[in-house]
């Protein structure tokens, strides 16, 4: 069944192509993607059919019409998973640094969801598609650390709300580039895709998302602070982008990180430690911790204290 869309063109945007705006605001969607479906008729502005060649308006109402994606199968694999709370409308995974959440080009197999469908006998919401069975929210491949998994499409639409809402609680640990002058703060940025790199996210008032980090200061060294970071949203990258952006890149991100890399961290020092939540049929409230894994202990052990 597809998916429509509905955009309404701010005051600010002019005169730009309608598969460019598009893009932007549909990160998900390539600029060819977005292309296919102008061709085949999907877009309106109004009610008028437009092509990609039309340039918006401030004002101007926006329909896309996503289709159906007929998504490859994704097979049951015995993965080994650390599973911190388990019943039965939901689990809290602890996900090793390195591995993907789903399948997507170049990572088949060997993922999250591949584990998962082992394990829960294929007993995960759907609300995703078949390739993102049960995932609620995600964490990069190279962050460590808990994700909440919806068994059942009613858990999937109670957490999904509550993050929206922003009483989803997550805290993060992470180490990032030099020394604060305060013990705590906030970066109240808005976050969009990157405007020349589609992988790459960045702090920009254009097509943009609003994005809330509170951070705090655990332990300062000689070039390095480890962090206690907090989201109010959930960006792409949040806090990645974030802490470039105030001149603190996290340790070891090859992305938004200086141009030498800290290696021996195999992708940025960030772990997701702490998740709490209402649960979706009882509405109590869950908590669930998760320690530093050995790569984040042993970087910190290297470290020289200030």
């Amino acid at each position: 069944m597809a998916e429509r869309h509905l955009f309404t063109v701010p005051d600010d945007q002019a005169d730009v192509r309608i598969d460019k705006y598009l893009s932007d605001v549909m990160p998900d969607l390539t600029r060819s993607a977005v292309q296919k479906i102008i061709d085949d008729g999907g877009v309106q502005v109004g009610f008028v059919i437009v092509s990609k060649h039309y340039k918006i308006r401030p004002g101007d109402r926006i329909s896309v019409k996503v289709p159906e994606t007929k998504e490859p199968d994704v097979l049951p694999q015995d993965i080994p998973l650390d599973i911190r709370y388990e019943d039965d409308d939901l689990l809290v995974v602890n996900k090793p640094k390195g591995m993907v959440v789903h399948p997507a080009p170049g990572n088949p197999d060997g993922t999250l969801v591949n584990a998962l469908l082992y394990h829960c006998k294929g007993s995960l919401s759907g609300i995703n598609g078949v390739a993102r069975p049960g995932i609620v929210h995600r964490i990069d491949k190279d962050t460590s650390g808990l994700l909440i998994v919806a068994k059942n499409d009613f858990a999937h639409l109670s957490l999904a709300e509550q993050i929206q809402a922003h009483s989803f609680s997550r805290e993060y640990q992470t180490v990032v580039y030099g020394r604060f002058q305060t013990e705590s703060g906030t970066v109240d940025a808005p976050i969009g895709r990157h405007p020349t790199d589609r992988k790459k996210m960045t702090v920009t008032e254009k097509n943009s998302r609003n994005a809330v980090t509170h951070f705090f200061v655990t332990h300062t060294y000689r070039d390095f602070t480890h962090l206690r970071v907090q989201l109010e949203t959930g960006r792409t990258h949040q806090i990645r982008v974030h802490m470039a952006y105030i001149g603190h890149p996290v340790a070891g991100d090859p992305v938004y990180g200086p141009k030498k890399v800290i290696t021996s961290l195999g992708g940025q020092c960030l772990h997701a430690g702490h998740i709490g939540f209402k649960h979706p049929r009882t509405r109590q409230k869950i908590e669930v911790d998760s320690e530093l894994p050995a790569y984040f202990t042993t970087f910190l052990r290297g470290l020289k204290d200030e």
